[in-house]
């Protein structure tokens, strides 16, 4: 969704390009059609484009919404447990490479209370040389 909307009111008098402090307006004029043209990276925010509108065209609430905008989605892995979300299969996945062996999917609470056997098969021990306990 642009945040930078323009009604039907526009007339392309160019009166917001002209004042806007962070030249995040500009327009391109293509055969018959002139297009405006809004870039969101160089946006104050300040709002001279809309309180120099002389047509009320320029819909600045846009900017000031706030909105949140999905960027991405993954899987999320949960505790096997209780069902609490952990972390995503991707970072999962990135965890095992690291350390070396399958993560199992415990959150905190059910980690702890794990009998010390039981984590010995989770989380294997390697070989640190001849004097490692075993």
């Amino acid at each position: 969704m642009s945040f930078f909307q323009v009604n039907r009111n526009c007339n392309g008098c160019l009166a917001c390009v002209q004042n806007c402090p962070a030249n995040a307006l500009d327009y391109k004029d293509d055969g018959n059609t002139r297009t405006l043209l809004h870039n969101m990276t160089r946006c104050a925010r300040c709002g001279n484009c809309w309180r120099v509108c002389p047509n009320d065209a320029v819909e600045f609430q846009h900017l000031l919404r706030g909105t949140w905008d999905e960027v991405a989605t993954m899987e999320l892995v949960r505790c096997i447990v209780c069902g609490e979300p952990l972390y995503t299969a991707e970072f999962e996945g990135t965890l095992s490479k690291r350390v070396d062996h399958e993560v199992q999917a415990l959150c905190s609470r059910h980690r702890k209370s794990l009998p010390l056997g039981l984590w010995k098969s989770l989380a294997p021990v390697k070989n640190q040389g001849e004097g490692a306990r075993k």
